[in-house]
């Protein structure tokens, strides 16, 4: 790609998707691309994605961030997974924590060992053989290897209006225009139907080769002027309403989020710096917006900062990302419930599968579909992932806890359900993003009964089976004694001196 035929990108809509974008292409892009962001400040921003699953160390990587200063910039903490309480049944909470659990022996994975002990009547809890969920659950916090080389692989929570903020600084730095206004057109050229420009309420013409759609749930761009269409999977996930208010910091400063399962849905906790975010995910059919509004405020860890905001939303993705010379990314490209933390990694997603292909104006047909396929497989395997979590319950008795155990599923996620059942055999499928010790910390912490198991596991002796979990356990205690504290980790570390450590009592 020569100078002078750089591509012009224009990117509709600022927030984390937009400012997420230009900060990627004006890192990797060739120089004399031309990169112009149109926001207006006249349009807020959804900003319910305030928690990250690890793959945004990749990201914040690329872009050279520091992480210290990106943890002062955003107001943000750490995290070691996501605990779900009472998703099975009132009172009863699991963590789907980040890492492994326990260690594989021969040819098979863990699980196949834990669920012959299960069996046996000698099993402990999964959070025994998790170094994430033994340092979530005491409050503690390690960056790296411990000492006995273990890695602990850890997200963010973060305020989402403070992170695009941080990245806008970072793209102007590197010649990124920033032009305020609001689009009131999208012209098209009449032959292809390619973009051709943005035409603002002011009546100035926005000019490019390739744009990015970031206009949230309007999707002017890829849906507005594209025609894409949209797929929706409410029949799947049916919640279709969010209430969210950010409150005073209170009670732990946990290193995990929390999702707790309410009467209609589930309501979200992350604690920040400066606040807690929280939210309450509900289905209109079963909870009215002042019934959520006040389930919502009524379970809260401190006094509350705003009024409680209503976000209205379906369930799913448009049928295709990019079309013609648009892509689109965030919740121009759909929506997924944040209970796994997977919106904003599904900007990253987008916006690393873009770099790889980087088009010299509008890309090539072949590369578009083939971009639009890897989507809609990602797309449709985390899906299932959600409705997993949905339909393993047994909260009987409550109307929409019982719609959502009967209801139709993903033919994919059926087949991985028997799959499980059966044997206990899980599958990653090529790329998908939830890895097999995900899977069977939400099957087994949802309480899907594995009828059997690999016969293989049969073949270690039971004394030598117990030894193995025993010592598992020991050896992961032993590395969460010396951690520091999440709290005093993240302000020592943040502050740039060494953080405390303690022994336990």
């Amino acid at each position: 790609m020569t100078e002078e035929a750089a591509t012009q990108f224009v990117i509709a809509g600022g927030g984390t998707a937009g400012w997420m974008c230009a900060a990627a292409i004006s890192r990797f892009a060739p120089p004399g691309t031309a990169i112009t962001l149109v926001e207006s400040d006249a349009i807020g921003t959804v900003g319910v994605g305030e928690a990250t699953i690890p793959q945004i160390h990749l990201f914040n990587s690329a872009l050279g961030l520091d992480e210290a200063e990106f943890l002062r910039e955003t107001r943000g903490s750490f995290k070691l997974g996501i605990e779900f309480d009472g998703w099975r049944r009132e009172g009863e909470a699991y963590m789907h924590a980040f890492g492994d659990i326990g260690r594989p022996l021969g040819l098979l994975p863990f699980h196949h060992y834990w669920l012959r002990a299960k069996e046996a009547g000698f099993a402990k809890p999964l959070q025994r053989f998790s170094l994430n969920e033994l340092a979530a659950r005491t409050m503690r916090m390690h960056r790296g290897k411990t000492a006995q080389g273990r890695e602990m692989p850890y997200a963010y929570h973060f305020d989402a209006g403070l992170y695009a903020a941080y990245l806008r600084k970072f793209a102007e730095a590197r010649g990124v225009t920033r032009i305020e206004g609001k689009i009131a057109d999208v012209v098209q050229d009449s032959e292809s139907g390619d973009i051709t420009a943005l035409t603002l309420e002011s009546g100035e013409d926005i000019q490019g080769s390739f744009f990015i759609d970031c206009t949230g749930f309007r999707a002017l761009l890829i849906d507005g002027a594209l025609g894409v269409g949209f797929d929706d999977w409410s029949r799947y996930l049916p919640c279709n309403r969010a209430m969210a208010v950010p409150c005073e910091g209170g009670g732990d400063f946990t290193p995990y989020t929390r999702a707790i399962a309410r009467k209609a849905g589930w309501q979200w906790r992350i604690p920040l710096q400066h606040r807690i975010g929280n939210g309450l995910v509900y289905c209109s059919d079963y909870l009215s917006d002042d019934e959520a509004s006040e389930t919502l405020l009524a379970n809260l860890d401190g006094k509350p900062l705003a009024d409680p905001r209503p976000i209205h939303f379906t369930t799913g993705k448009r049928r295709v990302h990019w079309k013609n010379n648009c892509l689109a990314v965030g919740l121009a490209a759909g929506f997924m419930e944040p209970m796994e933390s997977t919106s904003i990694h599904l900007i990253q997603s987008a916006i690393s599968r873009f770099m790889a292909v980087l088009p010299n104006g509008r890309g090539e047909q072949a590369t578009i579909d083939w971009f639009n396929a890897q989507v809609d497989f990602e797309w449709e395997r985390i899906r299932d992932f959600l409705v997993l979590h949905y339909t393993a319950n047994e909260r009987e008795g409550e109307p929409f806890w019982d719609h959502v155990r009967t209801m139709e599923l993903p033919g994919t996620l059926t087949a991985k359900l028997e799959q499980w059942k059966a044997s206990g055999f899980i599958h990653r499928e090529h790329e998908e993003l939830f890895t097999e010790v995900g899977w069977f910390q939400v099957l087994a912490g949802q309480g899907v009964r594995a009828e059997g198991y690999n016969p293989i596991a049969d073949a270690l002796p039971e004394a030598d089976l117990r030894a193995m979990l025993d010592e598992t356990e020991l050896a992961l205690i032993e590395q969460v004694k010396p951690m520091p504290r999440h709290l005093d980790f993240l302000q020592s570390y943040v502050s740039g001196a060494a953080p405390r450590t303690e022994v336990p009592a």
